[in-house]
């Protein structure tokens, strides 16, 4: 455990107020926003582009590239936000590293923990090489030719391939034979939050099941010191690397919960800070691999705002302003994502009265400015008598939302 100082809350656009500069502000950073913003704090909103969902509802905003490191620098000096918190991958972390040196602000868990987690091969490294923690054979490669070196000498058929930095599944593959490799290469290229020619590929790791541990490193209020907390497993299904559903709690058995907690714990005290941690793990029977973190409220996590006493927004904004933090479950709960289904610059939501009606639902519209088909523009939510129950509510829930181009 270590100590927590935080600046005291005030009031907003005032000389008192608690500066929060997000960058990132998509329709998790928004969540964030609206959370922070009920607990007094000023929030500055950063994106790559113009009217962002959390834009829509911070204090102030800004449109920079955030993976200019002189870009990032003059808005910090020029908002001096008290707290940075990262809520994508692609910023300048090498900026961060510099502004948190200099105490011009604390980032969010740590400057050392974004740049970490930014890169595939930082925190695969990091928990397998220095945690030995367990995890799928590995290894990196910067040309085509070495992926299939590493392929054939080691890692084998079935594998993923990854770029080693992007997010959500962009540009992930399972590669079944040698015919998949290029494919497999120019997607990854395609996929890349930054044009960093580099991959991760992974021996396949026969599972179960996946979870996401939402971790939490925040206030312990009995010691004073920032302790760990952990909520229940969230059990999720992607199609091609990006998540469609989740559900809380995960089914699982006792030892494999302990386990699970256990790599958890270690990595995230290893990365440091406060805030709230995405840990994504393989199960299968008792056994758990370690996936990725990502130190930041996860996508999969949106099943929180129907499932747990506190989302995982509202978990990530206490931590964060050094306050307690309750990660009890409510009632299992369950999402079910929403997409565009359609290029379109403005879209109209036809049905979201007949998906409300569904007993116990609820609904998040994220406001993105522009739909593709395969965009994320909303998400369905429902609790239930149990996890089945709550699933099928929560994807009646979305079939009845119908994204109409306008």
């Amino acid at each position: 455990m270590s100590s927590l100082s935080v600046p005291p809350l005030g009031t907003p656009l005032s000389a008192a107020a608690l500066r929060v500069m997000l960058l990132g502000a998509g329709e998790l950073g928004k969540e964030v926003i609206i959370a922070l913003q009920r607990l007094g704090a000023e929030v500055i909103a950063v994106d790559r582009y113009a009217h962002a969902p959390g834009q829509q509802v911070a204090h102030r905003a800004h449109v920079i590239d955030m993976t200019d490191a002189q870009a990032l620098r003059r808005l910090v000096l020029a908002e001096r936000p008290h707290l940075i918190v990262p809520e994508i991958e692609a910023i300048a972390t090498d900026a961060l590293l510099q502004i948190e040196s200099e105490g011009l602000a604390d980032v969010i868990p740590t400057a050392r923990a974004a740049q970490l987690t930014m890169n595939r091969e930082g925190i695969r490294r990091l928990a397998a090489e220095e945690l030995g923690l367990p995890t799928s054979p590995y290894a990196f490669a910067e040309t085509l030719e070495q992926l299939r070196t590493a392929i054939d000498s080691g890692i084998g058929y079935p594998c993923v391939v990854k770029p080693v930095m992007s997010s959500s599944g962009k540009g992930q593959s399972v590669l079944r034979g040698p015919d998949d490799v290029q494919t497999a290469w120019d997607y990854a290229m395609a996929g890349g939050r930054v044009k960093l020619p580099r991959v991760i590929v992974e021996g396949f790791i026969e599972f179960d099941y996946e979870i996401t541990l939402l971790t939490v490193r925040a206030l312990d209020a009995a010691t004073g010191q920032v302790g760990t907390f952990y909520c229940e497993p969230i059990g999720h299904l992607q199609v091609h690397g990006d998540y469609v559903e989740s559900w809380q709690p995960q089914p699982m058995s006792a030892l494999a919960l302990q386990r699970s907690r256990e790599i958890a714990g270690k990595v995230t005290t290893a990365l440091g800070g406060r805030g709230i941690f995405g840990v994504e793990l393989f199960v299968r029977g008792d056994q758990v691999w370690f996936s990725e973190v990502s130190p930041r409220p996860h996508d999969t996590g949106l099943v929180t705002l129907c499932s747990q006493r506190q989302s995982e927004f509202e978990l990530h904004a206490r931590a964060i302003l050094g306050l307690p933090v309750d990660t009890a479950l409510r009632e299992p709960g369950a999402s079910a994502v929403i997409y565009g289904g359609v290029d379109a610059i403005t879209l109209r939501f036809d049905g979201v009265a007949q998906a409300l009606a569904v007993p116990r639902s609820d609904l998040r519209l994220f406001g993105k400015p522009e739909s593709f088909v395969r965009r994320r523009m909303g998400v369905a939510l429902a609790a239930g008598d149990d996890i089945e129950q709550a699933r099928q509510r929560a994807r009646e829930v979305a079939s009845k939302v119908r994204p109409v181009a306008v």
